[in-house]
């Protein structure tokens, strides 16, 4: 096989965090996206580059699928449809022991648990001018282009189908320059969409509005001002039902809802006061307040009124007592964590490097961490190790299908 300036033939070594093939070019490391361990590739590389893109696979992996989906490769969303189901999870699953062996951390960790196609109820889309035509979808890897899709099999049917009418109505808000982001969330009482970046003129509002109904659309919130509110979006946390606030938390699937909430209970289980931290519209707080005394904090004023309402309208429930408060500024202190036998806390990206380190000073007989970032939550892991807690239990929980991302659910007790 000839190669052309410019290109090459790698073999790829390893799979890199972001779900990348890496190989060794010849000036270092090359990142090659969509390909595989032990793939031989032809690739294009800029000299000194650490990116390349594959141009043929010579050699394929005997890992290798076809991806489920007609636009992978083109589409950013996902990374890695074309690994078979057990390399993929065993990847995954690698990730997180990695992070947690970078700061020291040799623990156990249990076999991912996965959730099926078209489990995904909230989604992201772009909406542009491209070129003659108008693009709905999401963006190119490593692109600011748009790539315009009509399927999406991580996507929920109900939203899923009507990709193509969602564009249809929205396409009146694109403008010669610029972008619309649309956040579509599937709720019990229809389509949450929020709208990002537009301007629409009081025509096109009541344009849009008249179409709601044929697109099963119960709120439209423009910038997060609520502008057509045919009903409350609600879901059901642990059987409590809760009116979603605009641009609210919420687990991106409900099936990964489920594994999470049935990990922190039974990781919770016996404890008889709680203090539930980032508590958000209630994810967890409701499955432990069925059992136990919860104090729910969290910064965001919409999600706690929305907790503290849900909680009035639940029967049955234990005390739950809601408290707004930003942990980042202001941790729970250590004398105010004494009067708690458990702490669940599920923080966002970021980790809680404050509330661990207060943590593991603490008492507090048992610890339940939530997260979407292994490296955010090893750091803090390290923080409570260092202060006396032993890591018992290490789940991940595979939510964000053929991505990079992972979430995990750690116990820890003194």
């Amino acid at each position: 096989m000839g190669l052309e300036v410019g290109e090459l033939e790698v073999r790829i070594e390893r799979l890199g965090a972001h779900g990348d093939g890496v190989a060794q070019g010849p000036d270092g490391p090359l990142f090659v996206p969509f390909t595989l361990p032990g793939e031989l590739v032809k690739v294009s590389a800029e000299p000194g580059g650490t990116r390349a893109e594959p141009i043929a696979i010579i050699e394929p992996s005997p890992d290798r699928v076809a991806p489920v989906c007609p636009h992978f490769g083109a589409c950013g969303g996902c990374a890695l449809q074309h690994l078979n189901a057990g390399a993929y999870l065993h990847w995954k699953r690698e990730q997180v022991i990695a992070a947690l062996k970078s700061r020291g951390l040799d623990v156990p960790v249990e076999p991912v648990r996965p959730v099926p196609l078209a489990s995904r109820r909230r989604a992201s889309f772009a909406l542009a001018r491209a070129g003659q035509g108008l693009a709905f979808g999401y963006r190119a890897a490593r692109s600011h282009a748009i790539v315009d899709i009509a399927a999406c099999p991580v996507l929920r049917p109900g939203i899923a189908a009507r990709l193509a009418k969602l564009k249809s109505a929205l396409a009146p808000l694109a403008g010669p320059k610029g972008e619309t982001r649309a956040t579509v969330t599937e709720t019990e009482t229809g389509l949450d969409l929020g709208l990002e970046g537009a301007r629409p003129s009081p025509a096109l509002l009541t344009g849009l509005a008249a179409s709601a109904g044929s697109l099963g659309v119960t709120r439209i919130t423009v910038d997060s001002e609520s502008l057509m509110l045919q009903g409350e979006p609600i879901v059901t946390l642990s059987g409590a039902r809760v009116r979603l606030p605009p641009g609210a938390f919420l687990q991106a699937s409900s099936e990964a809802e489920a594994i999470l909430t049935s990990l922190v209970r039974g990781t919770a289980e016996g404890a008889k006061r709680l203090a539930d931290l980032f508590a958000g519209i209630g994810t967890f707080t409701f499955a432990l307040a069925a059992h136990a005394e919860v104090d729910a904090f969290e910064a965001d004023e919409a999600a706690i009124a929305a907790l503290a309402e849900a909680v009035r309208a639940t029967p049955k429930l234990k005390p739950v007592r809601t408290f707004r408060r930003d942990l980042f500024r202001a941790p729970l202190s250590v004398k105010e964590l004494a009067r708690y036998d458990a702490v669940v806390l599920d923080p966002p990206r970021a980790g809680a490097k404050a509330q661990a380190e207060a943590l593991a000073e603490s008492k507090v007989p048992r610890i339940v961490m939530v997260s979407c970032n292994p490296g955010t939550c090893a750091r803090d892991l390290r923080i409570l190790v260092d202060g006396g807690y032993r890591i018992t239990r290490i789940v991940p929980v595979d939510q964000f299908l053929f991505s990079a991302h992972i979430e995990l659910v750690a116990k820890l007790e003194r």
